[in-house]
């Protein structure tokens, strides 16, 4: 049995390793000229480091990552709104919590498919047709492919979504971001390498996340009421404008970043949407559940989506009815982390004097028992079918 992947993301790579365990045929196609061991960073919760484990890479994850013991939410002037335990959480329902350069996740994934020809790049997707015994692949090159299944795992802005659900668009967040990755100086004030913080302020929101090798993840978020192409333009110095009176290290940390290791992206999420199965093809990744980047899952549910569509190839001798299975148990989790990730980065991004008061003033009021019962549905995922 043979399956065509589009995209060689994370979601696209660690499906090709479940598909392997189980014994498939794969060939990943991706329309850049190379995989790119390239961006910021990212987190990876205990449910995705469980799934990573599943494919045999989670091991190595945690020795390349950096598991960290809270998030703190602070004001600019440095006052705590919350602080949650995440080690002592994720304990409670497996391995650690860790954080790790996007680059080097991929680099794992890629060696974990080992030297075999698997990733084909240069290779843009221009249509497929499917029929009862299979499914067949144009390509912009003018070459094709043929198999048993078709997953799209090429991203928030899929083609293959665009041609099955042509009115399930991205949906503009309301806010873009810089990001940058920088070494950690050791004059750095007010900086604990165990803790994730995000400041939340009228002017933006920032974060900083620990990464291994004393290095730090920064990231940066301003409203736009819409995609602003004069914002590609902003340098580090034009951040530290912004962000004037944050408390430390966030000056520090943009001083030091060089402008051409900045990263600027709108975000945008799709809205949930009501099938991911479609006869022999299937959505996963973001081209299922594209979300906000503000519970750190938009990684962790594509590595659980590989995980779980090949344990359902696997319990099912019939590709149709195993994606169907797949979609059930996937489309009601995904599409709640959506709306919850949504919802968080509505509130992070409050600007207006009285609304982002009143947020700063009830925040600390949430019970602890709230903010765990949230993280206890983020782990607690059934991903035992490949081993």
């Amino acid at each position: 049995m043979k399956a065509i992947i589009i995209g060689a993301g994370i979601g696209g790579l660690g499906t090709a390793i479940a598909l392997r365990k189980i014994g498939m045929d794969v060939k990943v196609f991706e329309s850049k000229q190379e995989v790119r061991f390239a961006g910021a960073g990212l987190g990876i919760g205990a449910n995705a480091v469980r799934a990573l484990q599943q494919l045999d890479v989670g091991d190595q994850i945690l020795r390349a990552g950096k598991a960290l013991d809270e998030l703190r939410i602070l004001t600019p002037a440095g006052k705590i709104l919350q602080r949650t335990e995440t080690a002592a959480i994720s304990h409670k329902y497996g391995p650690d919590n860790v954080t790790i350069e996007r680059g080097v996740l991929l680099e794992l994934l890629m060696s974990a498919l080992g030297p075999e020809q698997v990733v084909h790049t240069g290779r843009t997707c221009s249509r497929f047709e499917q029929n009862g015994s299979g499914v067949k692949v144009w390509f912009e090159d003018g070459s094709t492919e043929e198999g048993d299944l078709l997953v799209a795992a090429d991203g928030v802005h899929s083609n293959i979504r665009e041609a099955l659900l042509p009115n399930a668009k991205p949906r503009y967040a309301g806010y873009t971001c810089w990001r940058a990755v920088v070494q950690a100086e050791p004059d750095l004030l007010h900086y604990n390498p165990n803790i994730f913080i995000e400041t939340w302020g009228r002017r933006g929101r920032f974060g900083l996340v620990p990464l291994s090798n004393n290095r730090i993840y920064w990231f940066a978020c301003l409203n736009a009421k819409a995609p602003d192409s004069s914002l590609r333009t902003y340098t580090a110095r034009d951040l530290m404008k912004i962000f004037e009176g944050y408390h430390e290290p966030i000056p520090q940390i943009l001083a030091q970043t060089s402008d051409h290791h900045m990263l600027q992206h709108d975000i945008y999420d799709l809205p949930p949407i009501s099938r991911f199965a479609f006869g022999r093809v299937v959505l996963l990744g973001d081209a299922a559940h594209a979300m906000t980047p503000n519970m750190g899952q938009g990684a962790g549910q594509s590595v659980e989506d590989a995980v779980i569509l090949a344990s359902h190839l696997k319990q099912s001798p019939v590709i149709e009815d195993a994606l169907l299975r797949y979609e059930r148990e996937r489309i009601g989790r995904t599409g709640q982390i959506t709306r919850m990730s949504d919802r968080i980065g509505k509130v992070a991004q409050l600007h207006g004097h009285v609304s982002s008061a009143l947020r700063d003033a009830l925040f600390p009021l949430i019970p602890p028992r709230i903010l765990e019962k949230q993280l206890k549905y983020l782990y607690e995922v059934r991903l035992d079918g490949l081993l």
